[in-house]
């Protein structure tokens, strides 16, 4: 295993610069992965078995995108003399360190190398992370709990959060996230070793490891920065009458990629080596309370227009995520009252599930990021507390803390709780009945998305679906699935039913919609409905009567 986890290094892309100036941090990109001694057959060498077994349960292919970086590529840039820091295979570069302008010009000569970008801007740290304008109020006391709802938990202080979600009645079903690795993606997490909230982590395995994706020499994420240990108290924290969070079973991959001293596209770059980390070790859900638009260099700054699902480097790592089957979470933002009130990277992502904050009595907090993305998109999904959220203190109590940061990991852990219960249901399907049981799911807008979700009543709808399904055992079967230019969709049914087929893109844009009558052995072919359609992954939703079921296609 740690020979495995040693090999699984990774960072990012992106903007070429006409000129460099050393010393600073740069990306060097590849061209290819040509003469690689890894190979698709034998993903082993390069994924753990239980990111294999994640893969294998959603039907998801090993493709060349899934190879570390040519080992031997990495070796010419360090012969040239540069210090190596994370390589990507995802997006196939390096980040490197140097304080030479012959080195950056030897890099850029070798063959294989399609160029060098500064990402860093080592001595201008003048921006801050979006987290840094949120408010944390002092430690809370005893007569401030409450709780309406007698549960199998005594919730403390984050008994309204959790209530919120009708969360309590899923924990007292017994998923608790047992079984679920959850990835978080922060800036630190101080004193996590030693605050009782987490005591229940440590003594239980439940804290699985931990990377520096900032400060890859020290590697020790417990020595920055407060934020983390914060999020990670929403969904971890483990202390019956103090606060238990939203998943108090689950286990934990502790990740650094933000460094809260600055604000450089590098840690864009560090959030997608992180999650090509966790996608290697088999995670199911990663939390990530980051958001990414402006930055000390005006020359990164995002606009509006590049929030389009499609060119921040956060956002395109988020949406390869989930294609390999993870459940990405990600906080909307923070910036709803500002001149730039929407949704950041990666929350502009297409299959990002993206959480904005409201009160304790469920009214949208004015600072929650909104949308829609630049191309249409609702933004964000889902509502979860993000004013007055119980989080862990500095010492061993509980505080109160107000931002979208502490919205997604509540939604998070929640959502792994759901995924324990329903192993076999992809992300999609748990976003899909998330968004659906929303007090705003009628009429969602880009303020609250499809509102506050109900998690007990997403469970009694897919328990409802699953046993509907097992009743339709091989009722549809879809051929041939990757497609080409036709797709057959072949139905066996007992009565003369209508059949509503409809295909959605991977950001839930309707594309095809077609009823058809139904008999003993129907076949559809889709051929002409799916003529010009771009290659790629898209979902295919079969219902008949009251049964429904999800085909995940891909478009060669």
């Amino acid at each position: 295993m740690r020979s495995l986890l040693n090999t699984l290094f990774f960072v990012v892309i992106i903007t070429s610069l006409s000129a460099q100036i050393a010393p600073d941090k740069y990306y060097v990109q590849f061209t290819d992965k040509d003469n690689s001694p890894y190979s698709i057959t034998n993903p082993e060498e390069f994924l753990t078995q239980r990111a294999l077994d994640r893969r294998a349960k959603y039907d998801i292919e090993i493709i060349e995108q899934d190879l570390p970086v040519n080992p031997q590529y990495i070796q010419g840039v360090t012969s040239a003399g540069a210090t190596i820091l994370t390589p990507t295979k995802w997006l196939n570069g390096v980040t490197i360190y140097t304080t030479e302008q012959s080195v950056l010009d030897a890099i850029n000569d070798l063959p294989y190398v399609e160029n060098v970008s500064k990402m860093h801007d080592l001595y201008n740290p003048v921006k801050k992370s979006f987290f840094e304008n949120e408010e944390y109020d002092e430690e809370v006391t005893n007569n401030e709990k409450s709780s309406q709802i007698i549960s199998s938990y005594d919730y403390g202080f984050a008994a309204n959060q959790i209530e919120q979600l009708n969360g309590t009645l899923l924990h007292d079903q017994g998923f608790k996230g047992e079984g679920m690795v959850i990835a978080v993606l922060d800036a630190g997490y101080d004193v996590v070793k030693t605050h009782q909230l987490f005591d229940s982590l440590w003594a239980n395995n439940q804290i699985l490891g931990s990377m520096d994706f900032v400060d890859r020499d020290t590697n020790n994420v417990y020595a920055h920065h407060y934020h983390g240990r914060m999020v990670l108290s929403c969904m971890g924290a483990n202390v019956e009458g103090l606060m238990v969070g939203t998943a108090p079973k689950a286990s934990y991959w502790l990740f650094r990629s933000e460094d809260g001293a600055s604000e450089n596209i590098i840690e864009e770059y560090n959030w997608v080596s992180a999650a090509e980390f966790a996608d290697s070790v088999g995670a199911d859900v990663i939390n990530s309370s980051l958001s990414y638009v402006d930055f000390d260099n005006p020359f990164w700054d995002y606009t509006y227009e590049d929030m389009n699902g499609m060119t921040a480097i956060a956002t395109i790592g988020a949406d390869i995520a989930s294609e390999k089957g993870i459940l990405v979470v990600n906080s909307a933002g923070n910036s709803g009252g500002s001149s730039f009130p929407w949704v950041g990277s990666p929350a502009d992502g297409f299959n990002v599930f993206t959480i904005g904050a409201v009160d304790p009595n469920g009214n949208r907090v004015g600072f929650s990021s909104i949308g829609p993305t630049f191309d249409g998109r609702i933004k964000p999904e889902v509502m979860a507390q993000g004013q007055a959220s119980a989080i862990a203190d500095d010492s061993q109590g509980v505080q109160f803390g107000s931002g979208t940061s502490f919205s997604s990991p509540i939604i998070a852990g929640m959502s792994a709780c759901l995924m324990e219960a329903f192993p076999d249901k992809t992300p999609y399907e748990i976003i899909e009945s998330l968004k659906d049981s929303g007090d705003n799911a009628s009429f969602p807008d880009n303020e609250n998305g499809w509102g506050i979700p109900d998690f007990m009543a997403a469970y009694s709808t897919l328990t409802i679906i699953t046993n509907n399904e097992e009743d339709h055992t091989n009722l549809v079967s879809v051929q041939p699935n990757p497609f080409a230019d036709e797709v057959k969709v072949r139905v066996i049914e007992k009565s003369a039913r209508t059949i509503e087929l409809t295909i959605m893109d991977i950001s839930g844009k309707q594309i095809v919609s077609v009823k058809r009558e139904a008999h003993f052995n129907t076949e559809i072919n889709l051929s002409d409905d799916l003529k010009g359609l771009s290659s790629g992954i898209y979902f295919m939703k079969v219902k008949i009567g009251n049964f429904q079921e999800v085909e995940r296609l891909i478009k060669r």
